[in-house]
């Protein structure tokens, strides 16, 4: 194998050759290597030339089988030459021989004529035979060109040839020279596949809506005068064939890129159906001048023309050019050279009842095939963009310059009432398959909403892991953690240069999402729904107008094209489904949500430890999802407004609705009122949500501070006991001399009641206690206080059954429970009570508990007392006004000192701090510090401050309203930077 490799290689190398080729070789291969190369080389060249002698041989056999036939051919022409010499010679001594007969003519002897008779008759015969043989190509060559009508009168001449030469060949004359032509039985034959091949391709022409009106006329006289047929059934079988083209095209293969095609052709097919109906059967009536861009009545002209007898020389005969190209066809008789076809009855016009009766019935008939044909047609549309793209192509069809054009005219002669493709056939498939795709996509939205919160459901009840935390966890179980976090997200990159008034809407910042707390969990939902909301939104907006003026053109088309439509006449029905299926796609959400708070509710509820649960997660991660929801998910807003809810259309609303003032009226709009339903629906949700919530804390809470309070032990009574204040005061005795003498008083409630109120600060801080609603913040307070009251009845009630071993109610004892209830009674007190019946119902409970309390002082001492009592109870709700701001909120931070402020008194500070504070003085939260000087010269120049100005500067104390501050400061332009304000410049000193 080396061996034949190399002696290969050589080879190779030899072949390419070159001026040193040979030395190479020499050089590089060995002489028994050279030999090897030398046979294989030798036996090239024998085996080329033994090739090249076969060639050789091979054409010279050709050349001489060429030569030979060459020859023959020289030979034949040599012979045939002399034939017709011969002839001419022949024929110029007849002509001689003729010429000396006519002056030696004998009389009796028969005449040139009278001999040339027999032979007329044979030439006569002849050319019938030879054009009967020409006939069939000639029909043949006609079918191909689809020269149908032309090829009808070919084959009915042909069958009138056959008759001619069928009663001739009775004669005992023509028997022999029939008998020489045995093809002529052939011919008969093979004329008979002509009528049903001319009859089958006519009708296939019938079926095409690309042919013109003369063409289809043709075919439809060629089907008349081989089937003998009236009018009426050729508009049989006209409009069967046009309902079998219908056919054709809903039975095609549907490919999505093609429906719009199929779509198009089938309306093309009825429009130009009832265009060709109108000028092949439609007849003028008597007095109307025809139009000469709208033709009637083809059908009739062309079988008049072509059946009409006319003079001989005068008619379009089939043979008429045959008459000039051929000298043999002056032998055939008069009947084939002017043939005709002829029908057997009359074509009577069709009148125009039968004509409007039978079209009405083809179009019901072929409606109902459409309407089934294109819902499965429509089946393979899966977005409605293409929905939108096959309605615009069918727009633009019938608006075309070709369809418009005298369709109104066409409609009112053929069916006496306009028609109108769209409303009639193409709108309610359209908008059943909208509705579909949209229920769909809903529905796929409604899944995968519930997918996701399940599964955020899942995590966040998993089980909390502090040695590796999980932030998505932590942040919801304590959300100021996620307040006080930083992230790269926090601030917009354009934030140093684009205003935020200028800023999209659906652009949200890290602060303000923090701010408002939106929780990453939160943002996640609303996120996804977000982003499918506005997939769906996009691809219905496709189907919609994309402005007003869109629709003004639409009319004005309209009312220029009645074949047109207008496009968008169902987009209020295209809104209305939008609105609906997203209202249904969002209360199935909310009907997952409301289940799993109402399981997370009952296992709360049987739970020592609820605060702890990870089922007070999800509870927290459902009340910030129904708030977030209408403000996260601006796209949910949008396809409930439909076009009004367009960013460019709306302006930004807040949460709160305002209400309407007595004895006005606002109109309603029925649109945003759905809107405005769903948002107070998501409202009480997250409001439900919240309860759930609060009504945990308040238990666990309360439950602890009632434990404490009902402990009897001496050392647990110390164990809460705090600081008490030894006051010296000055009496006059009956002789009127002063006596001065020293009273503890407590200052400070029981260690039980701090840190009940601390953790309740806490545990509303930690859910984000700048955004709670001021309901749900009004609720657990409301729940404290009850419950706190109930600790105290039953401590009452255990005091007065007077068990052995309890200790009893001491008068120091007394005065710090007094002090306590009514501490806890002033801070978890709000303005805003429900009803007055529940206000009035706390506040007998309150005095009971206060009369039992008092009835263990002693009545001297209590007058002495409850003044200092009142004060130590004033300044220390003024001390922990701060402390306890989430829950006192601003109803008990003294804001009527604004009232009285004075040019001395410039300091809006927390006041009566008899401590050396660690910080400076601290600002209430005021909205901006030209407030402040505004109330200041108002109350110099009126001495009283407005009661609106109170109203709104109270508004200004809600928990949280520094970050609304900062929310409204960042929103209002005008607004000066909250950098200027003194009091925050100070601070960042």
């Amino acid at each position: 194998m080396a061996a034949k490799g190399v002696e290969a290689a050589a080879l190779d190398a030899l072949k390419r050759g070159g001026p040193g080729a040979a030395e190479a070789l020499f050089e590089a291969h060995t002489a028994a290597e050279l030999r090897a190369v030398e046979r294989q080389l030798r036996a090239g060249i024998e085996g080329k030339r033994e090739e090249l002698r076969q060639m050789v041989g091979e054409r010279y056999r050709d050349l001489i089988e060429a030569a030979d036939t060459i020859a023959e051919m020289r030979l034949s022409a040599e012979l045939l030459l002399e034939a017709v010499r011969g002839l001419q010679q022949r024929r110029a001594r007849g002509r001689a021989g003729g010429a000396a007969a006519d002056g030696q003519r004998v009389p009796g002897r028969p005449t040139r004529e009278t001999i040339g008779q027999p032979q007329e008759k044979f030439y006569c015969l002849a050319a019938q035979i030879q054009l009967l043989l020409q006939v069939p190509e000639k029909i043949w060559s006609a079918v191909e060109s689809a020269q149908y009508l032309y090829a009808t009168q070919l084959y009915l001449l042909c069958c009138h040839l056959h008759g001619l030469l069928q009663l001739e060949s009775s004669g005992s004359c023509y028997s022999p020279i029939l008998a020489r032509f045995p093809i002529l039985a052939r011919q008969v034959a093979a004329a008979s596949h002509f009528r049903s091949t001319i009859l089958q391709e006519s009708k296939s022409l019938l079926k095409c809506q690309t042919v013109l009106d003369q063409a289809v006329a043709e075919a439809l006289c060629s089907a008349t005068l081989l089937e003998d047929s009236s009018p009426r059934q050729a508009l049989a079988d006209f409009l069967l064939a046009r309902k079998s083209a219908i056919q054709q095209l809903l039975n095609q293969p549907h490919h999505d890129a093609g429906i719009k095609a199929q779509v198009c052709s089938l309306v093309e097919l009825l429009a130009t159906t009832l265009f060709q109906a109108h000028a092949l059967f439609y007849t003028l009536p008597e007095g109307t001048l025809p139009d000469p861009s709208l033709p009637c009545g083809l059908l009739f002209s062309t079988l008049e023309t072509i059946t009409n007898q006319h003079p001989a020389g005068k008619g379009l005969t089939v043979l008429k050019e045959e008459i000039k190209l051929s000298s043999s066809f002056k032998y055939l008789p008069p009947s084939v050279t002017e043939f005709q076809p002829t029908l057997r009855t009359l074509a009577h016009p069709i009148s125009q009842e039968y004509l409007r009766e039978t079209l009405q019935k083809w179009i019901t008939m072929c409606s109902e095939d459409m309407k089934s044909g294109i819902t499965n047609l429509l089946i393979y549309v899966k977005s409605l963009k293409g929905l939108a793209g096959i309605r615009d192509a069918v727009w633009e069809l019938l608006t075309s310059e070709s369809m418009s054009q005298n369709w109104e005219t066409v409609c009112h002669r053929l069916l006496d009432k306009p028609i109108s493709f769209w409303e009639d056939l193409l709108q309610q498939l359209f908008l059943d398959r909208l509705q579909t795709l949209t229920k769909e996509g809903f529905d796929d939205i409604s899944s995968s909403s519930r997918e996701l919160l399940l599964l955020t459901v899942q995590e966040l009840e998993a089980k909390f892991d502090t040695s590796a935390p999980n932030k998505q966890i932590l942040f919801e179980h304590n959300i100021a953690s996620f307040l006080w976090s930083e992230n790269p997200n926090d601030l917009p990159p354009d934030a140093a240069w684009i205003n935020v008034a200028s800023r999209s809407q659906f652009s949200k910042s890290g602060l303000s999402m923090k701010a408002q707390a939106h929780s990453p969990s939160v943002q996640n939902f609303c996120s996804a729904l977000d982003s499918k909301l506005k997939a769906k939104l996009d691809d219905l907006l496709s189907y919609l107008p994309s402005d007003s003026s869109s629709s003004n053109n639409t009319l004005h088309v309209q009312s220029r094209n009645r074949s047109a439509f207008d496009r968008f006449a169902d987009a209020g029905t295209v809104e209305e489904l939008l609105r609906s299926h997203c209202i249904r796609c969002v209360d199935y959400v909310l009907g997952c949500v409301r289940e799993k708070l109402h399981h997370a509710q009952d296992t709360l509820q049987g739970c020592t430890n609820a605060l702890h649960n990870p089922k007070i997660n999800t509870v927290l991660f459902m009340a910030r999802l129904c708030r977030s929801m209408g403000e996260l998910c601006p796209h949910l807003k949008q396809c409930i407004l439909g076009k009004s809810g367009c960013p460019e259309n709306v302006a930004r609303e807040p949460w709160p609705l305002k209400k309407v003032g007595k004895g006005k009226t606002q109109e309603v709009n029925p649109i945003k009122a759905k809107w405005q339903e769903l948002k107070e629906q998501l409202l009480r949700d997250s409001l439900s949500a919240y309860q759930i919530w609060s009504t945990a804390v308040a238990k666990v809470l309360v439950k602890s501070f009632t434990e404490s309070l009902l402990k009897d032990e001496a050392g647990s009574i110390l164990a809460t006991a705090t600081n008490w204040e030894e006051i010296e005061i000055e009496e006059e005795t009956e002789t009127g001399s002063s006596v001065k003498s020293k009273i503890r008083l407590p200052v400070q409630p029981s260690w039980c009641v701090q840190s009940l109120l601390f953790s309740l600060c806490q545990e509303v801080n930690r859910v984000g206690g700048h955004t709670l609603p001021k309901s749900t913040l009004q609720e657990l307070l409301k729940t404290c206080r009850s419950e706190v009251l109930a600790g105290y009845e039953k401590l009452s009630e255990e005091k007065q059954e007077k068990k052995e071993g309890k200790l009893p109610i001491t008068q120091n004892r007394a005065l710090q429970l007094l002090y306590d209830l009514r501490y806890l009674n002033i801070v978890l007190t709000t303005k805003n009570e429900d009803t007055k019946s529940s206000r009035n119902k706390q506040d007998s409970r309150i005095e009971r508990q206060t009369d039992f309390l008092e009835s263990y002082i002693d009545p001297f001492d209590l007058d002495v007392f409850t003044p200092h009592l009142n004060s130590n109870l004033n300044r220390l709700v003024q001390q922990t006004s701060v402390l306890f701001g989430l829950l006192t909120g601003s109803e008990t931070q003294y804001t009527s000192r604004s009232s009285a402020l004075t040019s001395q008194e410039l300091h809006n500070i927390l006041p009566l701090a008899s401590s050396q504070i660690r910080f400076g003085l601290l600002p209430l939260s005021m909205s901006s510090s030209h407030k402040t000087k505004s109330a200041l010269r108002n109350t110099e120049h009126n001495g009283q401050t407005p009661t609106a100005a109170l109203m709104r500067t109270e508004e200004t104390f809600r928990p949280g309203s520094l970050f609304r501050q900062l929310a409204a400061e960042e929103e209002d332009t005008a607004a000066p930077s909250l950098f200027k304000l003194g009091w925050l410049s100070s601070m960042t000193k």
